[in-house]
């Protein structure tokens, strides 16, 4: 599928975005891995929506202001940002970090959103569930939990990173440790607030997901109003990469029934 990659600017933040396919507007925010490339998942679902895919403040070639040190400020910013750049209505789609900018964005404001998909969300650290420090994982372990396959892993590992693409790890990697180490990724308050987004929701994991296991996915749909939930098989904690095709198809299914 044809697409774009382009620059936005809002409130002078600059950042580097996707964009292709055609149809309803969607947006998706990726997770603490970054922005590199136009990825299956993404050619998948433009082949049904119009997709926009800004890479978040602080990661890649995006701006980094001293400004936006939280997922609260990123939420308020991705607020003005949807009503600069996306349509009065559109799906948005999220994951892992990612998904819990998404959250807190649409407990603020979700009279936009058309439906809400968090993939693997992070935000929620459910009571007397296991932490794994992620913060604390040497740089193989920190790729080999992200994945169920390990030949994936195996693969990304084998790759040697040019001098830019260490700078842009090494960007992002600083800019998801400041957002999220201090609270271990999850915002305890979170919870009583999720009964604020009105629109659609679904909640998406992978079976085995070894950051966030998938019983994580209980807590989000019990505080949220309209929220079902889709377990992702032989899937970690990137089944739209993992899984492509079959986190598409359950994703796409989902907006389709929201639209109508």
């Amino acid at each position: 599928m044809e697409h774009t990659e382009q620059f936005t600017t809002t409130n002078g933040v600059r950042q580097r975005m996707f964009k292709g396919g055609a149809g309803d507007a969607a947006l998706f925010m990726h997770g603490g891995a970054g922005l590199s490339v136009w990825t299956p998942f993404f050619d998948a679902m433009a082949q049904h929506v119009e997709l926009s895919v800004p890479e978040h403040p602080g990661f890649g070639q995006s701006d980094d202001p001293a400004s936006l040190a939280s997922i609260s400020d990123l939420a308020y910013h991705y607020l003005d940002w949807f009503e600069a750049h996306m349509p009065p209505r559109f799906h948005l789609i999220a994951n892992s970090i990612g998904g819990w900018m998404a959250a807190e964005a649409a407990i603020r404001d979700s009279s936009r959103l058309v439906s809400l998909t968090l993939i693997g969300p992070a935000g929620i650290l459910p009571p007397g569930a296991p932490y794994e420090d992620s913060f604390a994982w040497d740089a193989e372990t920190s790729v080999r939990k992200l994945f169920h396959n390990q030949a994936i892993a195996d693969r990304a590992l084998s790759a040697t990173p040019t001098e830019a693409q260490k700078a842009i790890n090494a960007k992002n990697k600083a800019t998801v440790a400041k957002l999220g180490q201090a609270t271990r990724l999850h915002n305890p308050d979170l919870p009583k607030w999720l009964h604020r987004i009105k629109c659609p929701t679904l909640v998406v994991w992978g079976e085995n997901d070894a950051l966030m296991p998938a019983s994580f996915a209980r807590s989000w749909v019990d505080a949220l109003p309209r929220a079902e939930v889709s377990l992702i098989a032989h899937a970690g904690h990137l089944p739209h990469a993992e899984e492509a095709g079959a986190t598409a198809a359950v994703v796409r299914e989902f907006i389709s029934r929201s639209r109508a």
